[in-house]
């Protein structure tokens, strides 16, 4: 198989068009650092003195795992849709269920960055347009002043009286509401804001990923600058305290300021912050989520993902630091900071500069959230696009627009995320259970992809590669696979009892999906190009040369999930 491109077929109907170089990839993956805005606030609240730590230690195992990605994306230059299509190439050969198994994985953990980007975008719009007062405020002072008198509550009540009196009525109106199993749905303000903002996304998302790529450029450098600035400034003016990162120990409880122990309830609180972190840190790996788009893959793949990879190396462990330096263990604590909900507004306050400078970093962390809704549309819509078109995934999905974009792709992503959205919306609990759910998928696909790696070299070692990664690098990758998995077995339950459990289940949802499109619309045979990708002639069997060892990696992968969620409690 060559990797050489013709750039023939740039515009060629009903296919992806290849305008972009590695340049454009780097500037529609810059809306990742923004995820650090999801669960900065939850990791501390869950692991305390530690959070810093996590972060770090997750961006370099993700830095150390992207180069297994770039070398196996470049052995499929006409393909899109990122890691999880490259790496299931290497399992359709062993298990063919473990090919789509894969790409919905990746597809489940990425797609919801849209509907969690926007609830927390809603609210900090919200925030801004409707606050809710702050209990020691002047205004609930003077409520209480006015009104204390006629309260039949005990006096320590009186303050969370006011602040409820004083709540904008927008901030607890809701169309509807329900309960489903272990999450809340509401049809409130914030999903209303959150939906017009997933439109705006699609709307830029339908001129293509030149479009998108441009739109992204200008958005990724307003919003780029103020993460580093918050990363950087503290460190100069004098606002880190540094007693803030000890003791270097497990909080006891999560949510609660009481050191902990580095004991088995130690551990798991640990664990499951670096299962949540995981979500965040490694997702620059869509950087190579447009290989068929690139003008040039050879030379592009490696250069996007690499330099994105630094760019999040850079604001992952810069930005927590300093967070964590200057608000320390109880501003952590706080309520709006755990769900999310008041980390912008203080991010801003960490550079100081007035009420306007506030206002000023608050909107632009709006704006970095967009940058994310943008980042995730693109790669999960490719995804999607790229498992249907090689027959993992329903036929519909592979249809795209005059622009290059998979708009039937793009539209399943909309109707899905509208759905998580009013889930995300209703409380903090829903949307970490969302989160956690969303990252056992994330686990899964990084599981399968990884260790993908080593099957490529055993299998397709004869295809020449635009980048080899050093085999010392591959092996590392193929180890943290199986230690990703001690993360979920023992972190997913941090966040969710129910967690684990219902990332299995969802996970498990594509196996019927799958069988109906291979056996019944294909007649069991794959489409010509995803043979042709592989190197296989027509009429030709797919070589395999790893013989059990693939079996082997799945078996003690599910066991290393089951035994970590056994052995390891709070």
């Amino acid at each position: 198989m060559s990797t050489t491109i013709i750039n023939s077929d740039a515009s060629e109907p009903g296919k992806l068009h290849r305008s972009i170089n590695w340049t454009g990839a780097f500037w529609v993956a810059s809306g990742v650092p923004a995820l650090v805005l999801f669960s900065i606030g939850g990791i501390a609240g869950t692991v305390g003195t530690l959070a810093f730590a996590v972060w770090i230690v997750s961006m370099i195992m993700g830095f150390i795992q992207s180069f297994t990605y770039a070398e196996i994306a470049g052995l499929f230059p006409n393909k899109s849709g990122g890691a999880s299509i490259y790496g299931a190439s290497a399992w359709v050969r062993y298990a063919k269920p473990i090919a789509p198994l894969s790409v919905w994985c990746n597809w489940f953990a990425w797609s919801p960055v849209l509907s969690l980007g926007c609830s927390i975008a809603a609210a900090y719009i919200l925030n801004a347009l409707a606050p809710v007062p702050a209990i020691d405020s002047a205004a609930v002072i003077d409520w209480i002043a006015a009104n204390g008198a006629t309260l039949t509550v005990p006096d320590a009540d009186k303050a969370a009286a006011a602040v409820s009196a004083l709540t904008p009525y927008i901030r607890t109106w809701t169309l509807f509401q329900t309960t489903l199993g272990p999450v809340s749905l509401s049809l409130n303000a914030a999903f209303f804001i959150g939906a017009l903002l997933m439109l705006l996304t699609f709307a830029v998302q339908h001129r293509g990923i030149l479009g998108t790529a441009k739109v992204q450029k200008y958005i990724g450098l307003v919003v780029i600058i103020p993460m580093v600035i918050v990363g950087v400034v503290p460190l100069f003016t004098g606002g880190v305290n540094w007693s803030n990162f000890s003791p270097l120990v497990p909080l006891a409880t999560a949510y609660a300021p009481e050191p902990g122990a580095w004991n088995i309830a130690g551990w798991t609180l640990v664990l499951g912050g670096m299962f949540i972190a995981a979500w965040s840190t490694y997702g620059f790996e869509t950087a190579v989520c447009y290989t068929s788009e690139f003008r040039d893959p050879g030379k592009d793949t490696f250069k996007a993902i690499f330099f994105s990879g630094l760019l999040c190396l850079a604001l992952f462990s810069l930005v927590p630091f300093t967070f964590q330096g200057v608000l320390g263990l109880n501003g952590m604590l706080a309520t709006p900071i755990v769900d999310g909900s008041g980390v912008a507004a203080a991010m801003a306050h960490m550079v100081g500069g007035g009420t306007l400078i506030e206002s000023l970093l608050v909107m632009l962390m709006i704006l970095a959230l967009m940058l994310c809704l943008m980042t995730a549309m693109a790669g999960s819509s490719r995804t999607l696009y790229q498992g249907s078109v090689d027959g993992w995934l329903p036929k519909y999905l592979s249809h795209v627009n005059e622009h290059g974009a998979p708009t039937r792709a793009m539209w399943t992503d909309l109707i899905v995320n509208l759905v998580v959205l009013a889930i995300a919306c209703a409380d903090a609990t829903s949307f970490f259970f969302i989160l956690a759910v969303s990252n056992c998928g994330y686990i899964i696909f990084n599981f399968l992809n990884l260790n993908a790696g080593w099957l490529h070299r055993i299998d397709s070692g004869h295809i020449a590669r635009p980048y080899k990664a050093p085999t010392f690098l591959l092996a590392l990758g193929g180890i943290f696979a199986f230690v990703n998995a001690v993360f979920m077995g023992a972190g997913a339950k941090v966040w969710n009892p129910m967690a684990l459990w219902a990332g299995v289940i969802t996970a498990a949802l594509i196996i019927p999906v799958f069988f109906y499109r291979h056996y019944i619309q294909d007649r069991g045979q794959f489409p010509a190009q995803m043979l042709e990708d592989l190197g296989v002639r027509p009429g030709e069997a797919i070589s395999r040369k790893a013989g059990i060892l693939p079996y082997l990696t799945l078996v003690a992968g599910v066991a290393v999930v089951f035994l970590s969620n056994w052995f390891f409690k709070t």
